[in-house]
């Protein structure tokens, strides 16, 4: 071959793998994208019937109207411990208001969450989670993450990790006040 004949080639063989090194970084993106969790905030808040720990259905489509306090959670996670006595204090003092506190356990165990929750005295009602439910939320990829729903079921706020409490309070207090 000549070295006129070998350039085009080479420009072709350049391109081509520029070309497909253009397709390998789309793909990469987009598996990125796709692993991230995405924000439920401003969007209505999926629907789900469980049953808690003790048996009862919960059922969240019923619970349009009130302010719902959603925590995902699980027993080796410490944050999670810390904040829900503060969740269920809430209850009881916001309940009458129109607040409503859901746990979802993401353990794989049902005995293990019940007996953490006996132990932190928790009232409110505790269902178990799973890939589903975790994934219809955005990705639940770390915890704690609560989820904060208005009374028109659309989410308002996601905290997660570790959360200020006050600042989680405070728009509990804020979701409550709007009608």
């Amino acid at each position: 071959m000549t070295r006129a004949a070998e350039k085009p080639m080479k420009t072709g063989a350049r391109l081509k793998d520029a070309a497909v090194a253009c397709l390998l970084l789309a793909a990469a993106c987009g598996l990125a994208q796709e692993g991230r969790a995405q924000s439920l905030v401003g969007k209505a808040a999926p629907v789900f019937t469980r049953r808690d720990l003790s048996g009862r259905l919960i059922h969240m489509r019923r619970l349009r109207g009130q302010v719902v306090l959603l925590n995902f959670w699980a027993t080796w996670c410490a944050p999670c411990l810390n904040e829900m006595p503060a969740f269920d204090a809430w209850r009881r003092q916001f309940g009458a208001q129109g607040l409503a506190v859901i746990g979802i356990s993401m353990d794989d165990d049902a005995a293990a969450a019940r007996r953490m929750a006996e132990r932190l005295k928790i009232e409110y009602p505790v269902a178990m989670g799973d890939a589903r439910l975790a994934e219809s939320y955005g990705r639940v990829l770390g915890l704690p993450k609560t989820f904060l729903i208005g009374r028109d079921g659309k989410v308002l706020a996601e905290f997660e990790g570790e959360t200020d409490l006050k600042a989680l309070e405070a728009a509990v207090k804020a979701a409550l006040e709007r009608r």
